[in-house]
């Protein structure tokens, strides 16, 4: 008896379905993680223009799509 080779289930649409969907959930969690600690730091100091708020969602947005595009190389 040959062996026989397990079916290749990467190109399956399932599995692509929540790979994709995984890497949503994650840039959603890693921008509201940068939003709400920037929202925090400028109602405990008090400003008036949330000026952190804006920088750290701005660099959360930067940050999760390095991680994705260096998960989609993989």
């Amino acid at each position: 008896m040959s062996p026989t080779n397990p079916p290749d289930n990467n190109n399956r649409p399932a599995s692509n379905y929540a790979k994709y969907s995984g890497i949503g959930i994650q840039m959603i969690v890693i921008i509201g993680v940068f939003c709400f600690a920037g929202y925090k730091i400028d109602q405990y100091a008090g400003h008036k223009t949330q000026w952190v708020t804006a920088l750290l969602s701005l660099t959360g947005v930067f940050v999760s799509l390095y991680i994705v595009i260096k998960s989609l190389k993989q």
